[in-house]
């Protein structure tokens, strides 16, 4: 055992986990306050929902013995039989334990992403078992394809060091195909849908710039050079790509906005996390800019072709994804670019949302036909919070959140000396 690298491993997952909370807030924070708490909810249940299946039989399927054809694994790892405390992998010193908990958090955050697509109309059970069916039938495979030895896209020789196939392009065609079954929000293009929060928006992105540390270097699973060059270019393409849409954001609206800085930092974390490890600073920045031009100028198109991505989870991470593991075809470093690279990295992004989207459709459309995946009109109007979680996000009433206390006696402060000015007083009563 290599206890550099298990910790560095350890410590990567922790930083990967930290990432779903934050795009809680940053999920939270754009969508207006009749549903903030549901955008946070639909994040944070990933945590609960597919750690448990990843456990019972996700890292199985997913890292299992091939059942043929590089497409799944077998369920010879259930519970992660097989394995204890000193298990090590076999290409490297670190414990199985440490690289499924690292894994873990990837699958975990994979479908929340997808969430802010449904924003303000999805039933908050439906999403639910949306999640656990998707985990089931859709990442576990393609993440099988892309990262197990045998799986047919690693064979293939398509490099994605990260997780631009199995995670961002994966996530963000499937939550077109959602979108598409769902429908669209009530008064799409008719009413304002402002984010309530820019403050806990930007909070999110700096959470997710942070976490992305361990999203990306980590995935070289040692503390070495790989992970240091991944770390570098992941700050560096996160900026450029920034820099990017605030730029093409000027042009063409006149104004630089905060909304932009946050997107604009997450299309660049999107599209480095394919290639970083396998392209040089240089680079990085290339694909960060081109990635925030593209994908701000992708999120318009939900608009003109008429489908509502509440969040710009296909502008954003779809297009982020399709960017950095083409790019990568392109600049990857070593001799490995070329036509022949970019062919096989166009085989992996065009197989990966082929199948992601026909699958996520039938379950989206599976979910609707028996529990129903969307809100009642009522319950949309009204906000969502209040219909499935019975909270609001905020409680603008009179001493919100604090319990009302009656005294009938002197009122004092501590140690019966200062004496304290009551708020109110009714009836003889004082209410602190």
């Amino acid at each position: 055992m290599n206890g550099a690298d298990t910790a560095f491993v350890l410590i990567s997952a922790a930083l990967v986990m930290l990432m779903t909370p934050g795009l809680a807030f940053f999920y939270g924070g754009m969508v207006r306050v009749k549903s903030a708490l549901s955008m946070l909810m639909m994040s944070f249940v990933s945590l609960g929902v597919v750690s448990v299946l990843w456990v019972l039989y996700g890292y199985s399927l997913t890292f299992g013995d091939d059942l043929g054809g590089g497409l799944l694994g077998d369920l010879g790892h259930v519970g992660l039989r097989g394995f204890g405390p000193q298990s090590l992998l076999a290409d490297g010193g670190i414990p199985v334990f440490a690289f499924a908990l690292f894994q873990l958090m990837f699958a975990v955050i994979t479908p929340a992403l997808m969430s802010g697509a449904l924003a303000d109309r999805a039933k908050f059970s439906a999403w639910v078992l949306f999640v656990a069916l998707w985990v089931t039938f859709v990442y576990f495979p393609v993440a099988h394809w892309v990262w197990q030895a045998d799986g047919w896209l690693f064979r293939l020789d398509v490099i994605d060091f990260a997780g631009g196939t199995a995670v961002h392009i994966n996530a963000g065609v499937g939550a077109l195909a959602a979108v598409l079954v769902v429908g669209r929000r009530i008064g799409f293009t008719k009413e304002p849908m402002r984010p309530h929060s820019l403050p806990l928006v930007m909070l999110g992105a700096g959470l997710l710039w942070f976490g992305w540390f361990g999203f990306n270097a980590g995935s070289a699973l040692a503390a070495n050079g790989t992970a240091a060059n991944m770390a570098m270019n992941t700050q560096v393409a996160t900026g450029a790509a920034m820099i990017g849409w605030l730029a093409y954001e000027r042009l063409r609206q006149g104004a630089f906005t905060t909304m932009g800085a946050a997107s604009g930092a997450v299309s660049g974390l999107v599209a480095i996390t394919p290639a970083g490890a396998h392209v040089n600073a240089f680079g990085a920045i290339l694909i960060g800019l081109v990635a925030g031009v593209l994908c701000s100028t992708a999120v318009g198109l939900k608009f003109r072709l008429g489908y509502d991505d509440s969040l710009d989870v296909v502008g954003v991470h779809l297009v982020g994804g399709v960017v950095g593991t083409l790019l990568v075809g392109v600049l990857a470093t070593g001799g490995r670019a070329g036509l022949g690279q970019l062919g096989r990295q166009a085989v992996g992004a065009f197989s990966v949302m082929a199948f992601s989207f026909v699958v996520s459709w039938i379950l989206a459309k599976v979910v609707d036909l028996t529990v129903g995946f969307r809100a009642s009109e009522d319950d949309e109007t009204s906000g969502v919070d209040q219909a499935f979680h019975a909270e609001t996000a905020y409680d603008f009433g009179e001493l919100a959140g604090s319990p009302t206390l009656w005294h009938t006696g002197p009122v004092t402060g501590p140690g019966g000396i200062a004496p304290v000015v009551p708020k109110y007083q009714e009836g003889g009563k004082t209410r602190l």
